[in-house]
Protein backbone atom coordinates (compact mmCIF):
# COMPACT_ATOMS: atom_id res chain seq x y z
CA UNK A 1 0.00 0.00 0.00
CA UNK A 2 2.51 2.37 1.00
CA UNK A 3 4.71 1.59 -2.27
CA UNK A 4 1.85 2.95 -4.54
CA UNK A 5 1.09 5.95 -2.43
CA UNK A 6 5.10 6.23 -2.69
CA UNK A 7 4.76 6.09 -6.67
CA UNK A 8 1.73 8.66 -6.80
CA UNK A 9 3.64 11.09 -4.71
CA UNK A 10 7.15 10.37 -7.21
CA UNK A 11 5.08 11.28 -9.92
CA UNK A 12 3.25 14.15 -8.46
CA UNK A 13 6.75 15.16 -7.50
CA UNK A 14 8.60 14.56 -11.46
CA UNK A 15 5.30 16.86 -12.63
CA UNK A 16 6.23 19.38 -10.52
CA UNK A 17 9.78 19.40 -11.11
CA UNK A 18 9.53 19.43 -14.78
CA UNK A 19 7.00 22.35 -14.93
CA UNK A 20 9.03 24.20 -12.39
CA UNK A 21 5.81 24.90 -9.64
CA UNK A 22 5.03 24.53 -6.59
CA UNK A 23 2.15 23.75 -4.52
CA UNK A 24 2.68 26.65 -1.82
CA UNK A 25 5.68 27.59 0.59
CA UNK A 26 6.23 24.87 2.29
CA UNK A 27 5.05 21.94 -0.18
CA UNK A 28 7.54 22.02 -3.32
CA UNK A 29 9.84 19.18 -4.86
CA UNK A 30 12.26 18.46 -1.99
CA UNK A 31 9.00 18.16 0.56
CA UNK A 32 7.41 15.52 -1.87
CA UNK A 33 10.46 13.44 -2.40
CA UNK A 34 11.33 13.21 1.25
CA UNK A 35 7.80 11.80 1.74
CA UNK A 36 7.76 9.77 -1.05
CA UNK A 37 11.04 7.99 0.66
CA UNK A 38 9.14 8.14 4.07
CA UNK A 39 6.62 6.07 2.06
CA UNK A 40 9.22 3.42 0.28
CA UNK A 41 10.78 3.36 3.37
CA UNK A 42 7.70 2.23 5.49
CA UNK A 43 6.97 -0.18 2.84
CA UNK A 44 10.23 -2.14 3.01
CA UNK A 45 9.51 -2.09 6.94
CA UNK A 46 6.74 -4.35 6.41
CA UNK A 47 4.21 -1.46 8.00
CA UNK A 48 0.96 -1.91 6.63
CA UNK A 49 1.16 -5.14 4.93
CA UNK A 50 -1.67 -7.88 5.59
CA UNK A 51 0.39 -10.94 5.92
CA UNK A 52 -2.11 -13.07 7.24
CA UNK A 53 -3.32 -15.36 4.46
CA UNK A 54 -0.65 -14.39 2.27
CA UNK A 55 2.63 -16.60 1.53
CA UNK A 56 5.75 -16.92 -0.78
CA UNK A 57 4.87 -20.38 -2.18
CA UNK A 58 2.14 -21.30 -3.82
CA UNK A 59 -0.15 -24.06 -1.97
CA UNK A 60 -1.66 -27.15 -4.07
Amino acid sequence: MFAVVAAVIFGLALILDLADASLGTTINGGTLLVAGLLCVALHLAGIGVNVRGRSWRRRR
